[in-house]
């Protein structure tokens, strides 16, 4: 069973007062496996918000559907397995990082010893332990989005739903976080992210899928969607210049090991900008 499941998804905004209309999405179909770090990329209004809205119920959509571990992300009961971490969360300022916790842990049913024993092992596996009793608007950029990250596992969802989670955050900030999404990967919980920081994309995603204009241009593996198909790169262990002068003449009779044979890659930053270029 898949972690989310979208088939032939469209969504049409009219525009009031004009005969015109807007197609956000246009028969999007794909899937996303339980345990996978999948990034969702695209432009600017390609979709990739829209799309992530109608998954977690919050749209409409025009056609189409969406599930959520075989349920259909319409009904209430298919978010209890769901963490959600906007673009731009807003939290009460004057509360503490564990304030916070307990606060969203208790609109989720949580009371007592529970709720504050979650609340202490989530602010340490975001790393915010230091800072669990200073106010939010003492928080970094990078300090608030551990602490959205935070409230979004608190019923320890088995899909996470983060969109751009990195966005204003500094590097140090950014690596943190992009520690945390391999971290939860590790403990099985399903990615679904939104970001533009397309080397981070890299560093972390199994699959992606490509928006533009509302369609899928691309999806697959990340490794495969960029690969170079009429290229084939030697990795060699212990090779002095004269085997790399008659690679594969003296290879098996030199101490060289071929360690790796593989295709050699672009980045993903450069597949997407000629993806999308190529489809104006």
């Amino acid at each position: 069973m898949s972690a989310i499941s979208i088939k032939n998804l469209s969504k049409v905004f009219p525009i009031p007062f004009r005969r015109e209309r807007i197609v956000a999405v246009r028969n999007l179909s794909l899937e996303v496996q339980p345990g996978q770090v999948y990034g969702l990329l695209g432009p600017n209004g390609s979709g990739k918000s829209t799309t992530m809205k109608i998954i977690l119920g919050l749209v409409s959509p025009s056609a189409g559907s969406t599930q959520i571990f075989g349920r259909d992300s319409r009904l209430v009961e298919s978010r209890e397995d769901v963490g959600f971490l906007p673009e731009n969360p807003y939290f009460y300022k004057f509360l503490t990082g564990r304030e916070t916790l307990h606060f969203f842990g208790k609109i989720c049913g949580l009371r007592g010893a529970k709720l504050r024993d979650r609340a202490n092992e989530l602010l340490a596996l975001v790393g915010l332990e230091n800072a669990r009793d200073r106010r939010l608007s003492g928080y970094s950029k990078g300090m608030l989005q551990r602490i959205g990250l935070a409230q979004a596992l608190i019923l320890q969802p088995r899909l996470l739903v983060l969109d751009e989670p990195t966005a204003g955050v500094d590097p140090a900030g950014s690596r943190q976080i992009r520690d945390l999404i391999l971290d939860f990967k590790n403990r099985g919980i399903t990615v679904l992210f939104c970001s533009h920081l397309l080397g981070q994309v890299q560093q972390i995603c199994d699959r992606v899928g490509i928006l533009h204009e509302g369609s899928l241009v691309r999806e697959g593996r990340l490794d495969e969607l960029i690969s170079i198909d009429n290229q084939t790169e030697l990795i060699l262990e212990n090779a002095g210049p004269e085997v790399l002068a008659q690679i594969h003449s003296l290879v098996s009779a030199s101490n060289a090991r071929i360690v790796n044979e593989r295709k050699p890659q672009s980045t993903l930053e450069d597949y997407f900008l000629d993806v999308t270029s190529s489809k104006k």
